[in-house]
């Protein structure tokens, strides 16, 4: 009695139709396989990065500790932070490594950047975003993202060379180097950033928002500023973030315009800031007096994280007062 062809068995007692979907099933598997490999590897590589990058800042904390904690111990806590004099080379014998003035010109700077800064950057925004024509801001955009790549030094040279002798002249003072041009020159700076990351909050609105304002009788610019800008004010809140981190980090530009001497902060005066201070006499430093540049930057480097702790406290608060 012969088999239906669909039941022959080969040599192996295997039927035809089952060792052709066995052989077509085993590449499926195979690459289901390789596909779940790939993918635990990815996941390790991804968690090797994490892990790099907590690894960084937890070396970098660490060194900043173990370095700028024998002068602080040396000097004393409460005349270190809040000494009004840094004379580190003083003839007489008798040193002096107060930074209270760095601090506050630090936070005046810094504060004085942003209150420029931000509602240009903030206005810039809305303009490319809302009301430009797209050849318009695609041009403006263009010289947006100029400014953002060039270094910093050519920032300090232009304000050396132009912004200086400026106030020098127009405020009748001996020199220029001041808080003001340093401010002005921060406040540049800083710019790019605010710019295209509000820029991008505000394109990210839906909108379905901005037609249900204009069809309750709401005009354009009423619009842009209660609807537009409320809704994507996480991310313009991520810009300022931003802003503050590079303000507060910069030490180059600064170095050039501002006067690098440690006195209290004046609008019109030549000032130090933290960063100034660690990049102008790290060179030639010695001793507690190197010692002493790396307490600075241990405080800069808390400094820098209280802002960032209060700016992600800031729009985690606002983030869900608005879900």
């Amino acid at each position: 009695m012969k088999l239906p062809p669909n039941t022959a068995t080969t040599k192996n007692g295997a039927c035809p139709v089952e060792e052709e979907n066995s052989r077509a099933a085993k590449p499926i598997d195979g690459s289901r396989g390789l596909k779940d490999l790939m993918e635990h590897i990815m996941k390790a590589l991804f968690l090797f990065c994490g892990l790099v990058a907590v690894g960084f800042v937890l070396v970098i904390s660490v060194y900043l500790i173990i370095s700028g904690l024998p002068a602080i111990r040396e000097v004393g806590l409460i005349p270190f932070l809040f000494g009004t004099d840094w004379d580190p080379a003083n003839k007489s014998g008798s040193p002096a490594y107060g930074i209270l003035p760095m601090i506050l010109t630090s936070i005046y700077g810094t504060a004085g950047a942003i209150v420029i800064g931000v509602p240009v950057g903030f206005l810039m925004a809305v303009f490319l975003s809302k009301v430009a024509d797209r050849r318009l801001a695609a041009v403006i955009r263009e010289v947006v993202d100029l400014l953002a790549g060039i270094p910093s030094v050519v920032y300090g040279l232009v304000g050396m060379m132009v912004l200086v002798p400026g106030i020098r002249v127009l405020f009748g003072l001996p020199a220029g180097d001041s808080l003001l041009a340093a401010v002005i020159v921060l406040a540049v700076m800083i710019l790019p950033s605010i710019i295209s990351v509000s820029e991008t909050a505000l394109d990210a609105v839906p909108r379905e928002y901005e037609e249900a304002s204009l069809a309750l009788g709401a005009t354009e610019l009423e619009t842009y500023f209660r609807v537009s800008a409320p809704a994507a004010k996480s991310g313009i809140a991520a810009a300022v973030v931003l802003g503050v981190g590079r303000a507060i980090g910069e030490a180059m530009a600064i170095l050039m315009v501002a006067g690098n001497v440690a006195n209290m902060p004046g609008l019109l005066k030549s000032v130090k800031f933290l960063t100034t201070a660690i990049a102008g006499e790290m060179s030639y430093a010695g001793g507690l007096h190197r010692q002493a540049l790396f307490s600075i930057g241990l405080v800069l480097f808390l400094f820098i994280m209280l802002i960032n702790a209060v700016l992600n406290l800031f729009l985690k608060k606002n983030g869900k007062e608005g879900n």
